[in-house]
């Protein structure tokens, strides 16, 4: 079912709150400020999870609410409310008055756009529940009966429809509708004492449809199977400085956090980043391109508008080596005498914006794949990721292996566990030294965490070689 609910119905009938109250009531609260806007939200969300043979959870949320913001200068009031009435704004208006001092001259709007990247159809409406709930043991019969190994299958779905209007001081509202879903299989195995665990998980800015045909859900089944199974036969990692073969796809996470939250504007206006004060100089070997584009159709990362109501931009963080530029959300664009880039996100209407990834990729290099494992005497090959913790000011980060491989004499051994990379991300990027012509994205299961909030992203990145990388390992 398509969820056609027009924008003034969604957010103003029966609620007690009139449309030009709420836009008169934004132009008097934000009169003496920089920059500011009314954030209006309404969100559906589900989750259903089936484990152990058993539908364990099936969760449905709406929420809703407003968040009114002014800014003067460098500084932010913030007021919001899960109640959308007059008084309700009134209040709001009232607490963000209190750190007017600015010069009443607005920033710029946001240029219009009529391009969207996804469609405004609401998943969490276009499947009956009973059809999700027979999908789910469906696939989880199905997974079950792919070894007999297996000792835990966890199957869940979540779909999310979010509804955004953002009313700017001149009285102009930028609106956009956002679907969300993912669905993963986990699966753990056994052997004698020995204990594996695999999953995999596919999502984007799109309806169940695409993810929960047979060949789709089959896919991911075998491929959580297939990471159990090797964990289940993974000898300890060795541990060491050593050259390091990234795979394509996911492991961009580490890209994502040892690099990308040091090049969002914040940090680097504050000059708590690493990369602070670089830019035009050399920061990563030559032949490195990264971007942040949240251009990208149906993709977990993408928004057609952020949440400030600017377009969303393919930007170019690092262009051969070279660093050219931050992402920006209207406020430190403006402190630093930019223009946003479309990185302006929060979670939800209950918090600020601030700068964001969206979308964060490598760019492809000439290398083959093939070639650049086959250049490693000794080292390791990561194909997976899992937590990692990252130092913003040093850039030292440490980020664990779901799944890896050494490599001997250029050729693929057997499989570790236990393995973690350990550095710096700055100097990671000199590091680099061979670049795959292999680039793939996520499968679209990525949600990036910052002061708090959670917002859904994408990373992707080409096969690529680092040399000498500290690796903690297990092995004696």
């Amino acid at each position: 079912m398509t969820d056609t609910i027009p924008s003034d119905d969604l957010f103003f009938a029966g609620t007690g709150l009139e449309r030009a109250a709420a836009v008169q009531l934004t132009e008097d609260a934000l009169v003496n400020s920089d920059d500011g806007e009314l954030f209006l939200e309404y969100c559906q969300s589900e989750n259903l999870v089936f484990d152990d043979g058993q539908l364990r959870t099936a969760s449905f949320d709406v929420n809703q609410g407003f968040g009114l913001r002014s800014v003067c200068e460098e500084t932010s009031a913030y007021a919001h409310s899960a109640e959308l009435s007059r008084a309700a704004l009134a209040r709001a208006a009232d607490t963000v008055r209190s750190i007017q001092s600015g010069t009443g001259s607005v920033s710029g709007e946001p240029p219009r756009t009529n391009i969207s990247l996804y469609s405004a159809d609401n998943p969490v409406q276009a499947m009956a529940f009973e059809d999700k709930v027979r999908l789910l043991q469906e696939v989880d019969q199905f997974t079950r009966n792919l070894d007999d190994r297996i000792r835990q299958v966890t199957v869940s779905m979540s779909g999310q429809w979010q509804a955004v209007d953002i009313v700017r001081p001149s009285g102009h509202t930028f609106s956009d509708r956002r679907p969300l879903i993912r669905f993963s299989v986990a699966v753990v195995t056994g052997q004698g004492e020995k204990r594996g665990s695999g999953s995999h998980g596919m999502g984007g800015r799109t309806g169940y449809a695409d993810f929960v045909g047979p060949d789709s859900w089959q896919d991911a089944a075998r491929e959580a199977l297939r990471q159990s199974l090797v964990s289940l036969d993974a000898e300890d990692a060795p541990a060491g400085e050593m050259d390091v073969v990234l795979g394509p796809g996911w492991p961009g996470i580490l890209l994502h956090e040892a690099i990308g939250h040091g090049l969002e504007g914040d940090f680097n206006r504050k000059k708590t980043s690493a990369f602070a004060g670089l830019m035009g100089k050399r920061v990563a070997s030559p032949g490195v391109t990264i971007v942040d584009d949240g251009t990208l159709h149906d993709r977990r990362g993408s928004l057609s508008i952020d949440d400030e109501g600017t377009p969303a931009q393919k930007t170019t963080l690092i262009e051969d080596g070279i660093l050219v530029g931050y992402m920006q959300d209207r406020m430190n664009a403006r402190l630093m005498g930019e223009s946003s880039t479309g990185n302006g996100r929060r979670q939800s209407y209950a918090h600020h914006p601030m700068p964001r990834m969206t979308n964060t990729v490598m760019m492809n290099g000439n290398d083959k794949p093939q070639d650049i494992i086959s250049s490693v005497k000794s080292g390791l090959y990561a194909v997976s990721f899992g937590g990692g913790q990252v130092d913003i000011t040093s850039g030292k980060f440490v980020f664990s292996c779901t799944e890896a491989y050494r490599i001997e004499d250029g050729k693929l051994g057997a499989p570790v566990k236990g393995a973690t990379l350990i550095g710096n991300g700055p100097d990671a990027l000199t590091r680099i030294s061979m670049i795959g012509d292999d680039m793939q994205l996520d499968p679209g299961i990525g949600t990036c965490g910052k002061d708090g909030q959670g917002v859904p992203v994408g990373v992707g990145q080409p096969s690529v070689r680092l040399d000498r990388i500290t690796v903690g390992g297990t092995a004696a």
